[in-house]
């Protein structure tokens, strides 16, 4: 009796020594947000993305929670055209000289088998805070073939008003200032 008693105790403590929140390293080469803004007032959309982030993710399977800290280099923005790229980090709208981050920071929510399906955050952009609700799309954790460690990927959409970070370039001339995001992202269990 006393020993089936260690052996269920010790099974027991295992078993919440796994269920304890994992620190996720965002992977830059495998995280990328991009977005989709009018041009002209609905003539074409532009694409493009921010090609350097970081950050982390806390996740607790079992408990059904976590949090994200994410920061993006607005400098790294790519259109495909390099003197867009240029003029997007000037002062009429990333201001990178002064702007040297747009960090999103919010909470896994609303779980259903196990996956987050939405992160309710905040962005911070151009020095200015305002709620931002993910919606995560897919969701999936896998064993990385090569580290050994936990790997999970995500794909996540938003849509946001920029003129409310003050990046409002455009809207004398009839640009919708709606900006429809998806970021893919990975992230690596830290140990």
């Amino acid at each position: 009796m006393h020993r089936s008693l260690t052996c269920l105790l010790l099974a027991a403590g295992a078993f919440a020594a796994r269920a304890e929140p994992v620190l996720y390293k965002v992977d830059p080469d495998h995280t990328y947000p991009s977005f989709e803004a009018d041009h002209l007032g609905g003539l074409s959309v532009w694409r493009g993305k921010f090609t350097r982030t970081s950050g982390t993710v806390m996740l607790d399977k079992a408990a059904g929670a976590g949090t994200v800290d994410i920061k993006v280099d607005p400098a790294s923005i790519d259109f495909g055209q390099r003197q867009l790229d240029n003029w997007a980090k000037g002062k009429d709208l990333f201001d990178t000289q002064n702007n040297a981050a747009a960090v999103y920071r919010g909470r896994l929510d609303a779980f259903q088998n196990g996956a987050p399906t939405r992160v309710v955050g905040e962005l911070t952009m151009n020095g200015v805070t305002k709620p931002l609700t993910l919606e995560i799309r897919t969701f999936k954790c896998i064993p990385h073939p090569l580290f050994k460690r936990d790997l999970c990927g995500a794909d996540a959409y938003g849509t946001f008003n920029r003129d409310s970070f003050g990046l409002g370039y455009g809207k004398q001339y009839g640009f919708d200032m709606d900006v429809s995001l998806r970021i893919q992202v990975e992230a690596l269990a830290d140990k």
